[in-house]
């Protein structure tokens, strides 16, 4: 269990290093979501895209990348939503671990 203190006022991880799926499930507990294999698969496409572009995706970005790495099915923003409501990227890439998106309100 991670301190108050590893996270921002927004609740995304200060540092990167202190990730872990135990975390994850921290951090999507107090999003009030219980992680699938579904959810899994999209935490590590985000980690996969944030090692590729050193950045963490905008909502567009994710969704072509979702399609190009598992199919259009997967990579539908509506499928996202349906797993990350409200704003995909930036609750997915704050389970991940990842930086809020650059241009996530």
């Amino acid at each position: 269990m991670l301190a108050p203190a590893a996270f921002d006022p927004e609740g995304f991880l200060r540092n990167l290093e202190d990730w872990t799926p135990d975390a994850a499930r921290q951090i999507a507990a107090a999003e009030q979501i219980t992680l699938t294999a579904a959810h899994w698969e999209i935490i590590e496409l985000l980690r996969d895209y944030y090692r590729e572009f050193d950045s963490s995706p905008a909502m567009r970005p994710l969704v072509k990348y979702c399609a190009a790495r598992l199919g259009a099915d997967k990579g539908r923003s509506i499928y996202l939503m349906s797993l990350f409501p409200g704003s995909p990227a930036k609750l997915g890439s704050k389970i991940a671990g990842l930086p809020k998106p650059d241009n996530c309100l």
